[in-house]
């Protein structure tokens, strides 16, 4: 842990991002306070981590803007192997858990969790620990091998193709894409050549169908 400790709260709540900024103002017991830095989407926490590569902890909401459940940890992980993640969520499913630790989260955090629990949790990840409920040992089984490949190459996406590979997995269309992104088709085109290869498959059909294995059905009550 640094002196002067980065912590990045990913979450596209306003209001939750704020609260759990309080929190760890309130609960969390370092030699100074630290510098907490919002991000509300995956590029969003692309750009925070580009620009401090330092960062202590990220605190990675599961349902973020710009990935579809853990795509976006498989992702930032492959990206930013060295700065550790935590994923916060209210949907805290043992099989859940155990796929945040099995692509490589360093903790799982409940969003019921009491506050003072949640600064001694956040303090345990600062000083290297890894911190799961214990519903992660009720966990009947972990990826098969399929989606674990599947999520290995999907780390290999720089940021830009990242963008790309969500919109296809929402079923947009190359012209759709480049307006959106204000860029050219032929641009969209050599990105998703790319994207096709580094994934391992052979169309965009295979890509919605692969990625539907670190989808999360949200829950209704989460934040």
């Amino acid at each position: 842990m640094s002196i002067d400790t980065k912590i990045v709260i990913a979450d596209d709540h306003p209001l939750f991002r704020t609260a759990l900024q309080q929190t760890l103002q309130a609960e969390l017991r370092l030699p100074s306070a630290p510098a907490l830095l919002q991000a509300d989407s995956i590029d969003a926490v692309h750009a925070l981590l580009d620009q401090h590569p330092d960062t202590d902890l990220v605190l990675l909401d599961l349902h973020m803007p710009g990935a579809h459940g853990f795509s976006g940890l498989a992702n930032l992980r492959g990206v930013f192997p060295t700065v550790p993640m935590a994923m916060i969520s209210a949907s805290d499913q043992p099989h859940i858990v155990r796929q945040a630790a099995d692509l490589g989260a360093s903790g799982f955090i409940s969003k019921t969790l009491a506050p003072a629990d949640l600064g001694r949790v956040v303090y345990r990840l600062l000083q290297g620990d890894s911190c799961f409920p214990d519903t992660l040992q009720r966990a009947a089984q972990g990826m098969d091998q399929a989606t674990a490949q599947f999520a290995e190459r999907l780390a290999r996406l720089t940021p830009h193709q990242f963008r790309v590979y969500t919109m296809i997995t929402e079923g947009m269309l190359n012209k759709q894409i480049a307006y959106d992104l204000n860029i050219s088709e032929p641009t969209v085109k050599a990105h998703v050549t790319a994207i096709l290869r580094k994934l391992g498959v052979r169309d965009r059909k295979q890509v919605i169908v692969a990625a539907s294995a670190l989808a999360v059905e949200e829950a209704a009550n989460s934040l």
